[in-house]
């Protein structure tokens, strides 16, 4: 029995799930919290696992239209690495020179590595997101993100 791309991609999708759901129940515990830090990847576990359930036993007619979507171009494939080596150095930075400084960079870098080119709206919407979700998290939600080299 041959399966179907969709139905290969949702056993896929069902393994990620599962590997993650296991490690999400794995997160230690606190007592003195309303929330513990443990809900939303547990919640985003089974959100995944029920979705890729649903995709493994949807319907489709695989078409020849579909099959000549699945091809990624050349250019599409060099940009895709591009993000994902961006998205590599701004988790292995991040700790050191710090969220806010590394979220910038990133926004900046990337968003000009896809093709946007209005330098400005880029550098305002990047230092304004950065330090938004920065102030949200450390002093509205109480949750520390990485200051890095910043004296805040």
């Amino acid at each position: 029995m041959r399966l179907s791309v969709n139905k290969s991609l949702s056993l896929v999708l069902m393994t990620i799930a599962l590997v993650y759901l296991i490690m999400a129940f794995r997160l230690p515990e606190y007592t003195f919290v309303p929330v513990d830090a443990d809900l939303i990847p547990k919640l985003l576990g089974f959100v995944l696992l029920i979705l890729s359930i649903c995709f493994f036993f949807s319907k489709d007619v695989d078409t020849e239209e579909q099959k000549k979507k699945r091809v990624i171009k050349r250019k599409e494939a060099g940009m895709l690495l591009g993000v994902m080596t961006l998205i590599l150095i701004y988790i292995t930075v991040l700790e050191v020179v710090g969220f806010v400084i590394m979220t910038i960079a990133f926004i900046i870098v990337c968003s000009r590595f896809l093709g946007y080119k209005k330098w400005v709206v880029n550098i305002l919407t990047a230092c304004i997101f950065s330090v938004g979700a920065y102030s949200l998290f450390n002093y509205g939600l109480a949750i520390r993100l990485p200051a890095g080299i910043l004296p805040f």
